[in-house]
């Protein structure tokens, strides 16, 4: 009898492990398709940036579509308040299931918008009106997705099961320069820049299509719905409604953290993610299809960082090695963009761009269970959503815009400082701040 209670005990925790790894994936796949449609954008603006904006000055060109894609991030915090707050009280999967629903509708925006030249000045105001769908979306994919994959996984594999957020996050990006390289393979450089470069945001819409069948059949976290039971759908308690803004006020110190933590980190981000590859075009004078594959490999091996990295945080906890990231990050980013610029060795270049992706990964891979563990039940789509959000527009959305400008007005190598210092703010959070992660379950009550 003994022997049969165990067998059937071990049967339902494999079951429920199975279960657990179909909604990460499912969760995840979902994120994939999102992140692709975001990062399409900054991967072909090369190419579609005379259509949108007509100038004989590639660096004006590209100041332009930056100037967009950091619009884009001005809707993130708006998308991280609406989406967190209806994930807090409608649940996640619905939030989910929006979220792409708008990514969808902006990619095929950009698709399908002529150039200026056909309809004049209406072409860039329908790119940035894509791009405030897109910004709506990913504010509210990133809290809502943080939040759902770190209460379904299983306790003391948190920071395994999260990593996958990130993983998925820049296998997104790895697809878009994927498609990128096939495509400047079979077409010239001349239906590049006319019409292949819609390929990408033609193939995000389709994609989004597939995903919503997918998030139908994930099963909504069990802490939120444990919470709406105790709170009747609306209210915690007698206190303040479920995912308002008056509920997050009252965690004010959570709120900061969430801030001081990802300033430093999403910049760091997005300069090596996003901006390195027309840094590398712009500066280094490396020609843009090796550029796109030095940016594919070094993502790559970054993308394979993520759950090692994750499963070392449920080891040592989170706070070892945010530290970790914010000391060497703070020294190795002046050296390493210095010498990218006087280089245009694709292996020395690959070797310059992996080095720092590889401690960004030591942050990129538990931020988001990191800001999930802050917050209680009630509240943790929103209060991971908004503060996120409204830093990554203030830090990561114009880390392109700030770079760029730095180099029109012949300062480049004051970017580079920029970055340094702010990981060095988020290096004095990272010091303060206490351990998020106890193995426990998360539930209801967040710490004090």
């Amino acid at each position: 009898m003994a022997t049969q209670t165990t067998a059937a005990v071990g049967h339902q925790a494999g079951r429920s492990e199975r279960r657990v790894v179909s909604n990460i994936v499912r969760g995840s796949i979902g994120n994939l398709i999102e992140w692709y449609d975001w990062y399409a954008y900054t991967a072909f603006s090369v190419y579609f940036a005379a259509a949108f904006f007509p100038s004989g000055d590639q660096t004006a060109q590209l100041l332009n579509t930056a100037a967009v894609f950091a619009v884009g991030f001005l809707m993130r915090p708006i998308g991280g308040w609406v989406l967190g707050r209806y994930a807090d009280r409608r649940g996640r999967r619905a939030a989910l299931t929006l979220s792409v629903t708008l990514m969808a509708a902006g990619s095929l925006i950009v698709a399908l918008t002529p150039s200026y030249g056909a309809i004049g000045v209406v072409a860039p105001v329908l790119l940035v009106t894509a791009r405030l769908l897109q910004g709506l979306s990913v504010g509210g994919e990133y809290s809502t997705s943080a939040t759902y994959m770190s209460e379904v996984a299983s306790p003391g594999r948190r920071g395994y099961y999260s990593s996958f957020q990130y993983v998925t996050l820049i296998a997104g990006q790895l697809t878009a320069l994927g498609l990128q390289i096939v495509l400047q393979q079979v077409l010239s450089g001349a239906q590049m820049e006319a019409w292949g470069w819609r390929v990408a945001f033609v193939v995000g819409a389709a994609g989004a299509i597939v995903v919503l069948w997918l998030r139908r059949g994930m099963d909504e976290s069990e802490s939120f719905e444990r919470a709406a039971a105790e709170d009747g759908g609306e209210r915690d308690g007698d206190g303040p409604a479920r995912g308002s803004l008056r509920m997050l006020l009252s965690y004010p110190r959570q709120c900061l953290v969430v801030v001081g933590l990802t300033m430093g980190g999403t910049l760091f981000f997005y300069t090596y993610t996003t901006y390195l590859q027309k840094f590398m075009v712009n500066t280094s004078g490396i020609a843009k299809p090796t550029a796109a594959w030095i940016n594919f490999f070094a993502l790559l091996v970054f993308v394979m960082l993520q759950p090692v990295m994750g499963l070392l945080s449920d080891r040592v906890g989170r706070r070892p090695m945010l530290i970790a990231f914010g000391a060497l990050g703070a020294v190795v980013v002046v050296p390493s963009l210095t010498l990218l610029s006087h280089t245009s060795d694709p292996l020395y270049a690959f070797l310059l761009m992996v080095g720092p992706l590889a401690v960004s990964s030591l942050y990129t891979s538990i931020s988001a269970v990191v800001k999930a563990e802050l917050f209680p039940t009630s509240i943790r789509a929103l209060g991971v959503g908004l503060p996120y959000a409204l830093t990554v527009a203030l830090f990561g959305g114009t880390a392109e815009y700030v770079a760029l400008w730095f180099k029109n007005a012949g300062h480049e190598s004051w970017y580079f400082y920029y970055v340094t210092a702010c990981v060095l703010v988020s290096l004095l959070v990272y010091i303060r701040m206490r351990e998020t992660s106890d193995g426990s379950p998360l539930e209801s009550e967040a710490r004090d």
